[in-house]
């Protein structure tokens, strides 16, 4: 596995070898305890959602993969459904990506994060974006932290992109301002 920083590149080829053909993008988040009455900590629940942006080589958009389309045209890529509070361990939301399956004229995916609700990041902690290996036991192989709460309510996580016969894996941790991946599409053109 491997942590990434924020702008970091990784290949992501299997352990022994091979390229890398189905791999799950998982969001996990935790909401910060607020303070109730009397001084006593409550839960309070934060609706972050992952979305995944499909572009083509000249930087257009053609598909997208959010909770109001769960899975893109070609079905090469897939929402496994909107978690509304971030309770639990582990990934709260995930994205398959049958990375053998996507049109050949999708040449990055971009994943990004926002609170449709307009919480923002200074409301969550433990935040992460991390890719797994679907066909070997949902090994992870890359990691990023989404670090740096603030009065942003989004942010764009990473991108994949082909290289050669396989895919890379970037780190981008831009954050934005935006309750829908339309709002974030002139953040994440600036990636692309």
């Amino acid at each position: 596995m491997v942590s990434l920083s924020k702008g970091q590149t990784v290949s992501l080829e299997k352990r022994g070898g091979g390229t890398l053909t189905r791999a799950r993008m998982g969001l996990g988040w935790d909401a910060i305890k607020k303070k109730g009455m009397f001084g006593k900590l409550k839960d309070q629940s934060v609706d972050l959602d992952a979305s995944a942006l499909l572009f083509d080589s000249s930087g257009r958009l053609v598909d997208q993969v959010w909770f109001q389309q769960l899975k893109s045209k070609d079905g090469s890529v897939q929402h496994t459904g909107d978690n509304l509070t971030g309770a639990g361990e582990g990934d709260d939301e995930s994205i398959l990506v049958d990375l053998q399956a996507v049109p050949a004229t999708v040449s990055q995916i971009v994943f990004v994060v926002n609170s449709f609700t307009g919480q923002n990041f200074s409301q969550i902690e433990n935040a992460f974006c991390r890719l797994v290996d679907t066909t070997a036991n949902d090994a992870e192989l890359a990691r990023y932290e989404l670090t740096g709460s603030g009065s942003h309510n989004s942010q764009v996580m990473a991108k994949l992109s082909r290289s050669g016969n396989g895919w890379t894996m970037t780190a981008i941790g831009a954050i934005a301002n935006g309750r829908t991946f339309k709002d974030l599409l002139p953040t994440v053109t600036q990636h692309l």
